[in-house]
């Protein structure tokens, strides 16, 4: 999974760093649209990361696949693609 590894591991990083930032807001009593405005942040991030990962897949894997003309395993990976796609349209 190298490919788009140096964009997710920054937007994780920041989602983790700010995580903490939320938790301690929380411990802290912080005003509740303050802590939500930090936790749609993360949400962002992790969104961000999702789609790196998703961008990577395609650009990397997939088009490894097809270029190596295995129909099988492209068939296989569009059923996961489809399968990821429906989850995240439901979050």
């Amino acid at each position: 999974m190298a490919h788009n590894n140096q964009k997710t591991t920054i937007a994780m990083k920041k989602a983790s760093s700010l995580m903490a930032k939320v938790l301690q807001m929380i411990e802290e009593d912080k005003y509740c649209i303050d802590v939500i405005q930090q936790n749609l942040a993360i949400i962002g991030l992790l969104r961000s990361a999702n789609t790196a990962l998703l961008e990577g897949h395609m650009n990397h894997c997939v088009k490894n696949a097809v270029k190596q003309k295995q129909s099988g395993k492209v068939d296989e990976m569009m059923e996961e693609l489809l399968k990821v796609l429906r989850i995240a349209q439901t979050k």
